[in-house]
């Protein structure tokens, strides 16, 4: 009984010794196409992007490589994924939260972008129709450079949408996203703004209202709470003067101007000296 026990500790142990061997020696491929995250945050939305990035290889890759009129995984390997943190518009058309399969139809001068709802897919064999979540159609762009390896990105970001472009070959494909922004900000005002509230919240209201053509006397009185609390910085008195001078009150504006400048020339700041001077100059 002794012995067969022994033997076994020994098999078991010259199994773990050689299996480790032969995975020490194995030889490491770099793969076809390599995987890749991307993320993004437009306005106060995180967009996330999961594929795979097949390169051209001396191939000719649309209407042949990728058929045309046919689904694509848009990649390869698995279909590719993508997460909205927020409901957004994919080119005017609202889209919820959520992970979802990034599938395109290509075709010569028009794609059809489909959001599935099965995140999890290899390619297309397991692709169901009646998953789809949204389906819309845009217009590809012939771009005089060549992509060698197959890119998606968003770019083209504002406060409140981006461009995703699709780019492989000659061919450049963009779909619009619109982000809401205005009312989440909003919301946060309402929230964080009250007695006890921070110089700091009171600056980014005021900003915030500023920078969206709103109300520029609650602006106004916001950012003068931001310097009453001790937030007398040169750019806060900037953005005082540039307040003033949208609510029209130049006189009130060149003051403020000035007494910024001279904040910023004491910081040794020249950016906001020149600022100043653009503003004093635009005034008079």
């Amino acid at each position: 009984m002794k012995i067969t026990y022994k033997l076994f500790i020994f098999s078991s142990l010259l199994l773990f010794i050689l299996t480790n061997a032969s995975l020490s020696q194995q030889i490491r491929m770099p793969v076809p196409s390599p995987s890749a995250t991307f993320e993004q945050r437009v306005g106060l939305t995180d967009i996330t992007l999961n594929y795979s990035r097949p390169g051209v290889k001396g191939r000719t890759i649309f209407g042949d490589i990728v058929p045309y009129d046919k689904l694509w995984r848009t990649g390869a390997n698995m279909a590719t994924k993508i997460t909205f943190s927020d409901d957004v518009k994919i080119e005017g058309k609202e889209l919820k939260a959520g992970s979802y399969a990034l599938f395109t139809i290509p075709g010569k001068d028009t794609w059809t972008i489909l959001f599935n709802s099965n995140d999890n897919q290899g390619g297309t064999g397991q692709y169901k129709e009646s998953e789809d979540v949204l389906r819309v159609s845009v217009t590809s762009e012939k771009m005089d450079e060549k992509i060698e390896t197959f890119t998606i990105d968003i770019n083209d970001i504002t406060d409140t949408g981006a461009r995703l472009w699709i780019l492989w070959e000659n061919t450049a494909v963009p779909v619009g996203i619109e982000v809401d922004v205005d009312e989440k900000v909003m919301a946060d005002i309402q929230r964080a703004l009250d007695p006890a509230s921070g110089a700091g919240n009171y600056f980014a209201a005021a900003s915030y209202y500023y920078n969206t053509d709103r109300d520029m006397e609650q602006a106004l009185n916001w950012i003068n709470k931001s310097i009453e609390l001790g937030n007398k910085q040169f750019w806060v008195v900037h953005l005082k003067a540039n307040i003033l001078k949208k609510k029209g009150d130049c006189p009130a504006a060149i003051q403020a101007a000035e007494e910024s400048k001279s904040m910023a020339k004491e910081a040794g700041n020249d950016d906001y000296i020149a600022l100043n001077d653009k503003l004093i100059a635009s005034c008079r």
